[in-house]
């Protein structure tokens, strides 16, 4: 209980130092001139969204983590999968397809070379 009240506590911190990071900018900012080149065009509302950033962060770091987890025991069956099976039904597979996919491009190759070149013997 005490490690999700100490992960809260830290998030609402992280989103205060944000929230006062992005509201002293959006205040320098506004206060530049016009024809200054480093004035921006920012959105007094983007000021409010910045207390979402630690949680994306720890979100796409969950999500990163939840990936590579997903990697790892997908490349570990497969692995598996090798060892048990012996039968390379994958590579019998993509022979036929290969095979068959090949004919009919070569079938269609001589087609355009009887229809264009005629005087060609093969």
């Amino acid at each position: 209980m005490n490690f999700v009240v100490n992960c809260i506590m830290a998030y609402f911190l992280m989103s205060i130092i944000f929230l006062i990071f992005a509201g002293y900018v959006y205040r320098v900012n506004a206060k530049r001139t016009p024809d200054d080149p480093l004035k921006k065009d920012f959105h007094y509302a983007a000021v409010f969204l910045t207390p979402i950033w630690p949680f994306a962060i720890v979100a796409w770091i969950l999500l990163f983590i939840l990936r590579a987890a997903l990697y790892c025991t997908a490349l570990f069956l497969f692995a598996i999968g090798l060892v048990v099976v012996r039968k390379p039904f994958i590579l019998i597979w993509l022979n036929k397809i290969a095979t068959k996919t090949g004919n009919k491009l070569l079938q269609a190759n001589m087609l355009l070379i009887r229809v264009f070149f005629p005087q060609l013997k093969s």
